[in-house]
């Protein structure tokens, strides 16, 4: 039976999805507060979130957020009433797989969890060594090597390059870098993304050869595996 979470402050809404979705077979359980569904969902195994955009203590993005960033691959529909495109492509970079405006009718909540349920899964489970070209990133020893050759890396400098070779390919934009390595601290300073970036380069590039942390002028980073296919750009 697929085992989902309802994460919603307002308790009589969630309650109501909970009960349509149990009508439909489906083990509905739910949570009504970030903090509480991050914690919930880092340890125990859903097989989907139906995840509110505005929580409280943390908000649905961060939420999600978090959750990439600690491997966590459970799909995510997020909810919410905020309609302007800005916000529904924040929420799909953030590492949502789908999303539903509100207010939205039942009907269409059952079709969307039942295209999710036929995904595939793409998870990474904890601990699974990432590889990408001649790097390798092994989560379980901390360790991280090029050809076989081990690259010592500051734990700041590991989260950041473990976020990237998650996705190979894909840009993070730096607001979604600080929330998911730095964990959205206040204390943070604005270029510390640039700073670690420059760090991880200076230990993991080889001389004469392009970097394989690549600067996306205007939006963030991305890892690639085919370095040699662009110019790495400046790092701020």
């Amino acid at each position: 039976m697929m085992r989902i979470l309802i994460v919603e402050d307002e308790e009589h809404l969630a309650r109501l999805v909970a009960e349509v979705l149990g009508r439909e077979g489906y083990a509905a359980e739910t949570a009504f507060d970030g903090r509480t569904a991050l914690a919930r969902a880092l340890v125990e195994d859903f097989d989907l979130l139906v995840l509110d955009w505005m929580l409280p203590d943390l908000d649905g993005v961060q939420v999600v957020r978090r959750l990439r960033a600690a491997d966590v691959g459970v799909p995510v529909l997020m909810l919410t009433a905020r309609s302007q495109l800005e916000d529904r492509v924040e929420g799909l970079d953030a590492g949502a797989d789908d999303y539903l405006a509100k207010p939205f009718a039942f009907p269409e909540l059952l079709a969307r969890v039942r295209a999710l349920a036929r995904r595939p899964p793409e998870r990474i489970e904890r601990g699974t060594v990432l590889a990408a070209g001649d790097v390798v990133l092994d989560p379980g020893r901390h360790e991280v090597r090029r050809a076989g050759e081990r690259i010592d890396l500051t734990a700041k400098e590991f989260a950041l390059l473990a976020t990237l070779m998650q996705r190979p390919g894909q840009v993070f934009t730096r607001s979604v870098l600080m929330d998911t390595v730095w964990g959205g601290t206040t204390g943070a300073q604005t270029n510390a993304v640039d700073l670690y970036v420059h760090y991880l380069r200076k230990k993991l590039d080889r001389e004469g050869e392009p970097s394989r942390v690549r600067t996306v002028h205007g939006a963030g980073y991305t890892f690639d595996s085919r370095p040699e296919t662009f110019d790495p750009g400046p790092e701020a």
